[in-house]
């Protein structure tokens, strides 16, 4: 499950990488906390007769200093890995998901490196593992290498900003992209818009831009998102919707669905369930089950279940 109901808490994105970490050292201004996230499925895709299989999901380990600078400035660092892909044997040695640098002056943060991109703060779906792509930001892009971020917080509003540098003249040269994402909270309402453009050599601009809300309801969380792409040559719209259900102080039932329309292409649907459990005396650690399936052609019913720790 990559996305959570929307948090506005995002402001705070530089120091949020620590939330929950084991700190392994701290003294004399310095603090190293390490991140873990480690989850391993038993899974069946979605799809024409699929195979049952063991799936790796998540295998991060995340890693991150700072400094205390003095009069409320900050260093930062983080260096993160992913070991998914080796696991599941599509790629050889770790994978390097982040690492970047920056300064945190209190009222906003500035990092430049490898990281997600503003765009990839957006969206509400609870799903574990989707056919669809999450929303229209990931399905274009929501990460890069040559990216610059600066964070702040304004009137109430969180605000992320993000652009990836061209970089032509470097072997990993693929592009570039501006991203904007705002989320704020309006009672017990949270609300949440993004925007992207990316450009590409010998391709269309695509521009992309989504809208989204969730509200606490007190029985349950219920959220809803849009967005959308012009690719120059076709324009692709997505909503997701979701309900995020707590049956019990430890566990939790999601139910979702999601839709995609493109001109000229019939629209695809997808539909989620799926529930998790936490253990009371270690909420780091939960175990989760899930179906799902879409209505597209010779396509069967998939579904998972998987153990999570996390530190």
């Amino acid at each position: 499950m990559k996305k959570l109901i929307l948090s506005t808490l995002v402001a705070g994105i530089a120091a949020a990488n620590t939330a929950g970490a084991a700190t392994i050292y701290e003294g004399n201004g310095l603090s190293y906390k390490m991140n873990g996230d480690w989850q391993i499925q038993l899974r069946q895709d979605v799809g024409d007769d699929q195979d049952l299989n063991v799936d790796f999901d998540d295998l991060e380990v995340k890693n991150r200093i700072e400094y205390d600078l003095g009069n409320g400035l900050t260093a930062f660092g983080q260096l993160d890995f992913g070991f998914k892909k080796d696991a599941n044997g599509t790629a050889d040695g770790s994978h390097l998901e982040e690492a970047y640098v920056g300064l945190d002056f209190g009222s906003a943060t500035v990092a430049i490196g490898q990281m997600d991109l503003a765009g990839d703060n957006f969206g509400i779906e609870a799903q574990y593992e989707n056919t669809l792509a999450e929303d229209r930001f990931e399905a274009v892009r929501d990460a890069g290498d040559d990216v610059l971020r600066v964070t702040t917080e304004l009137a109430g509003v969180s605000i992320i900003a993000t652009a990836e540098l061209e970089a032509e003249s470097e072997a990993s040269g693929d592009g570039k992209a501006f991203d904007l994402f705002a989320a704020t909270r309006i009672g017990n309402v949270d609300v949440a818009a993004a925007y992207q453009r990316a450009e590409e050599a010998g391709t269309a601009d695509i521009d992309s831009w989504g809208v989204s809300a969730s509200w606490d309801a007190g029985f349950a969380t219920l959220a809803a998102d849009y967005s959308t792409s012009d690719t120059g040559a076709t324009d692709i719209d997505q909503y997701n919707l979701a309900a995020i259900i707590p049956v019990a102080a430890t566990t939790n039932v999601a139910l979702g669905m999601a839709n995609i329309e493109e001109d000229g292409s019939d629209d695809i649907n997808e539909w989620y369930a799926n529930v998790t459990y936490a253990f009371a005396n270690q909420p780091n650690v939960s175990v989760f089950a899930e179906i799902a399936d879409t209505d597209e052609a010779n396509t069967d019913l998939g579904g998972l279940v998987g153990l999570r720790l996390k530190f």
